[in-house]
């Protein structure tokens, strides 16, 4: 088991924080989607409340912060936002406050992000080692979360 330091967006009234995100060896047959490239498979879901239980990564979907709006370029170290898509009751997940706050007047509540983020950081463009995150990445992943919605 490996552990790398994640930002946190909680979905109530906290501020964002960092924790501590757990990875386990990944099974090999997942090795072409982004976050499985390192051989790791993280475990996003034990910091994500209202979360189906026992379903690992089935509950969970990611969504890539490749480039910030009018870069020309891809970020050399690439973020991964790690969202909740099944609830253990069945209900939709809560818009998550954070980022309805960082949105301000680009909020729209048909592409909001629901339930607690979790979003790590990997060290080049073809996902081969995931490294920490710490707060001084938290600009860069605010600036994303303000201009782009996620769309289910």
């Amino acid at each position: 088991m490996s552990i790398f330091d994640a930002i946190m967006f909680p979905a109530d009234n906290r501020p964002p924080h960092v924790v501590s995100l757990v990875t386990s060896a990944a099974l090999p047959f997942s090795a072409s989607a982004e976050p499985y490239r390192c051989g790791r498979m993280p475990h996003p879901e034990l910091f994500m409340d209202y979360i189906a239980d026992q379903l690992g990564a089935q509950a969970w979907q990611f969504h890539l912060i490749e480039a910030l709006d009018g870069m020309l370029q891809k970020l050399p170290k690439p973020y991964i936002i790690f969202y909740p898509v099944v609830s253990r009751d069945g209900m939709p997940f809560p818009v998550n406050k954070a980022v309805r706050e960082i949105q301000g007047y680009n909020f729209a509540e048909a592409g909001a992000w629901k339930g607690d983020l979790v979003v790590a950081k990997y060290t080049d463009t073809e996902y081969s080692t995931m490294i920490d995150t710490s707060m001084a990445d938290f600009p860069i992943i605010k600036n994303y979360l303000s201009t782009h919605q996620v769309f289910l």
